[in-house]
């Protein structure tokens, strides 16, 4: 992961359900990087405390612990996608 970053400049969005934030409660910037972790770890906490105007969260019942990772992603990058108009899809 460090290697991403030293390679790319951002803004980056962290996907977590330790997150404070909803996914739907920003505006996500051209460019943005959205940020998950492994399906059975997640990403570092430190990632996500260090970082908690970035660090989102996709509400979810209070007995679930997550969705799965490609659902996650989908769900997110839709919502990107619908804010910027959806670019070139039809």
């Amino acid at each position: 992961m460090d290697e991403f970053f030293a390679k790319t400049n951002g803004p980056y969005f962290y996907l977590s359900t330790k997150a404070k934030k909803r996914y739907t409660d920003i505006a996500f910037p051209d460019g943005a990087y959205l940020v998950f972790g492994k399906e059975t770890k997640g990403l570092p906490e430190s990632l996500v405390f260090d970082n908690p105007d970035t660090a989102l969260r996709i509400p979810m019942g209070k007995n679930l612990r997550s969705l799965n990772l490609s659902n996650s992603v989908a769900i997110v990058l839709y919502e990107a996608l619908r804010q910027h108009g959806f670019g070139d899809l039809i």
